[in-house]
């Protein structure tokens, strides 16, 4: 008998299965087993909000295969990801196969490579049920907000709205910077500048306008900035004073969560989501060439600046070998974590420093490889020496008027040889200026006066808001994608560009939410529910009596607000249109369904009048005649027309209503029946699910909800069909030939 090690998925189990060896049967749960049914809220309130957990609907088949390894197994470990929502999953995967509580088989990994998976076989654990309970918290507190307020939303706004804990926060972020942005009053100011030429020098270079006699200086209108021009007409220029200096600059530290979404935002114009998704991949494990399946980033799910002695001595090593012991700190750098960080694992870091993007860049995708560089850079660089810059500030004093320029070369590159952290704001860009003494008298080529207004703040980027929310201990890292997705999905904030504004539904969702739950919007009271759930995770709080605590006024609030808004709906104007019900001249006006935007009379349910044929802008399009095809309706005689129906596209009598006549359009898919030889064509059940046929049916009644394939078997020379489920497999469906292959994954 072996052992058993299940992790969430199948690219991980592959890369574990590799160093484990033999004794070990490594498979993958496909993430969560169980979980909270979305059909209600499933959540019993009244008794200590004891949550109704049930198998995932899908996984059933899954859950069935996991029981009877586990029981033909002499062990079981669970290796789920080492965060609270893995260590959930192993809890309930532990109550599906009736696993002994308190029994150590939990198992984690920081890295996927052969020294993190032989670490963390050697120290297996019992499941941590404060992490559990504080997963539970989390998933039972968001289950409740969104499932009380989503349907008071829907009803008084919008059919379809949610509301969620961290995301309302999120939105009222995005809105209350339009908000500033509006009611910003722009303020007039001018600058001068001049351009300089020092003797013998042919190069010139740029001084502001800084101080008067009688100190800072501020030019608030254009009067001010002519008087100014004018005394300085026929002025002479002279260096007034000269400062030399050294400036230092130190590398950021290695990635955590948050500052990696924020670079590949700025750097590389990756949405959170997309981040995540391949910093998972590059953790589970890649086909490296020569190296097999590698986890080739450590866990992307952190909060803390520790690196490993191990980590550090091989980016030591490498980057001796590379640029030289000058490039090195003169000792080992350590960066401080942040005070309320969780620190449960590294910072995020290539696994093997040695392998340089260079050198994977063959067995990685487009992406992978971007991230993976990223990555390796930005940790590479943190264990390299410092930036030393020399620093040139000059005065230049005319008619008692101040001028100052300031410049810097590189005297050293070191860690920005390899990396430069990217900023919001333009950094200001490097600027040489000659060598100067002080009463050296100046040649001023041009006097530049430039109006300018002061600026509203900047919109909110993915980066900027992913910032703003880690400031203020808004949600965890691993949330900020989903969160991110959800008001953009709900069509709450749109993007521009880069930036992030809310739309007019988003604008009136935070007004509802600002107005009549001002607790579940406001900053500080979620940045406590975070510190609270962290409180659980700790030991230091039962999980139901926050949420106890919570539910209370929030309940009380939901019922007032109910009450007091009982006939009250909100209309959005981007909801209303310029047409007239041909009904009953009442407005019409844009709703949402399931399937899309339509238009329809405001005066529902007196006047059930509605338009279908509406664009993504809720603008009415003219209806496209069908395409009218080559089939004769069998019934009228009629050359039947081309529609399209929730299902795809079928054939239609134009005679409707009179002849209403239909059927399927059958899409050959080039491969002869086996039965009888005419073609096979792809058809759709009243359902929508694809299957295949003979297109002589009814004389044939050949079909297959396997598809057909042009391939041919290498037994009997008949048609293969392609079988797909858990385990994808090519086929012969020639009788008693029986070849088959499991598909290459």
């Amino acid at each position: 008998m072996s052992n058993l090690l299940i992790v969430e998925s199948p690219a991980k189990a592959k890369t574990i299965k590799k160093y484990l060896g033999p004794g070990y049967e490594v498979v993958a749960s496909m993430g969560h087993v169980r979980d909270l049914p979305a059909n209600k809220l499933n959540v019993d309130i009244r008794h200590d909000f004891k949550p109704n957990y049930e198998i995932i609907k899908g996984k059933e088949d899954l859950v069935k295969e996991l029981v009877a390894l586990a029981k033909k197994n002499k062990k079981v470990f669970l290796a789920t990801d080492p965060d609270r929502e893995g260590e959930a999953i192993s809890w309930h995967l532990a109550y599906i196969l009736n696993l002994a509580p308190g029994e150590k088989n939990r198992v984690t990994f920081n890295e996927i490579t052969k020294s993190g998976v032989t670490k963390g076989m050697e120290e297996p654990r019992a499941i941590d049920l404060d992490l559990v309970n504080a997963q539970q918290a989390r998933r039972v507190l968001d289950r409740i907000v969104g499932y009380k307020l989503s349907p008071f939303l829907s009803g008084k706004i919008r059919k379809g709205l949610s509301a969620g804990r961290v995301q309302s926060v999120a939105l009222r972020i995005i809105v209350d910077r339009e908000n500033e942005i509006r009611a910003f009053v722009p303020v007039e100011y001018w600058t001068i500048d001049a351009k300089f030429a020092a003797k013998g020098v042919k190069k010139t270079f740029l001084a502001s306008l800084y101080a008067d006699k009688n100190g800072k200086l501020e030019i608030k209108n254009e009067k001010q900035a002519k008087q100014i021009l004018k005394d300085l007409e026929n002025a002479v220029y002279t260096v007034v004073s000269t400062k030399k200096g050294t400036k230092k600059r130190s590398p950021a530290p290695p990635f955590i969560t948050s500052t990696l979404q924020q670079d590949a935002s700025r750097k590389l114009g990756f949405q959170a989501k997309r981040t995540m998704k391949v910093a998972q991949e590059l953790y589970e494990g890649v086909e490296v060439e020569g190296q097999g399946a590698v986890g080739l980033i450590t866990y992307m799910r952190t909060d803390s600046l520790r690196i490993s002695d191990d980590a550090a001595d091989a980016a030591k090593k490498y980057i001796e070998s590379t640029w030289g012991e000058k490039y090195l700190p003169p000792k080992r750098r350590v960066f401080k974590t942040k005070a309320n960080a969780q620190d449960g694992h590294e910072a995020i870091r290539p696994t093997m420093p040695e392998l340089s993007p260079a050198k994977v860049k063959g067995s990685l995708s487009t992406d992978q490889f971007k991230l993976y560089k990223l990555i390796w850079e930005r940790f590479v660089a943190s264990q390299m020496a410092d930036c030393l810059m020399n620093t040139t500030r000059v005065e230049i004093e005319a008619n008692g008027y101040i001028f100052k320029a300031s410049g810097f070369t590189v005297a050293f590159n070191g860690f920005t040889a390899l990396y430069q952290e990217s900023k919001d704001e333009e950094e200001e860009k490097a600027k040489e200026l000659p060598v100067l003494e002080k009463g050296t008298v100046l040649n001023m080529k041009e006097l530049l006066d430039a109006q300018h207004f002061t600026q509203p703040p900047a919109r909110y980027t993915e980066a900027s808001l992913i910032k703003a929310l880690e400031e203020n201990g808004i949600g965890r890292p691993s949330t900020y994608a989903a969160t991110i997705s959800t008001i953009t999905g709900r069509e709450y904030v749109k993007r521009e560009s880069k930036a992030l504004i809310p739309t007019e539904l988003g604008e009136v969702v935070t007004k509802l939410m600002k107005e009549r739950f001002s607790d579940i919007v406001d900053i500080k009271f979620t940045a406590k529910m975070e510190s609270d759930l962290d409180t659980v995770e700790s030991g230091k709080e039962e999980w139901t009596q926050i949420l106890s605590d919570f539910y209370g006024g929030f309940n009380e609030n939901l019922k007032k607000a109910k009450e007091e808004m009982k006939n009250v709906k909100i209309r959005l104007k981007e909801d209303e249109t310029d047409l007239v019900c041909d009904k009953c001249g009442r407005k019409m006006v844009v709703k949402v369904s399931r399937y899309g935007k339509f238009i329809a009379c405001s005066g529902y349910p007196e006047c059930k009048n509605i338009v279908r044929n509406v664009n993504k802008d809720g603008e009415v399009e003219p209806k496209a005649e069908p395409e009218e095809s080559d089939v004769i309706c069998e019934k009228c005689g009629r050359n039947m027309v081309i529609k399209t129906g929730r299902y795809g596209k079928f054939l239609a009598c134009p005679g409707y209503p009179e002849c209403k006549n239909i059927k399927g359009i059958d899409v050959t898919v080039g491969v002869p029946c086996p039965k009888c030889g005419g073609d096979i064509v792809e058809r759709k059940t009243k359902r929508g699910r694809t299957f295949y046929g003979c297109s002589n049916y009814p004389k044939c009644d050949f079909i297959s909800n396997d598809r057909p394939m042009e391939e041919k078997c290498p037994k009997c020379g008949k048609n293969l069909f392609k079988k797909n489920g858990k385990k994808k497999k090519i086929y012969c469906m020639t009788e008693n030939c029986g070849y088959e292959e499991l598909e290459e994954q």
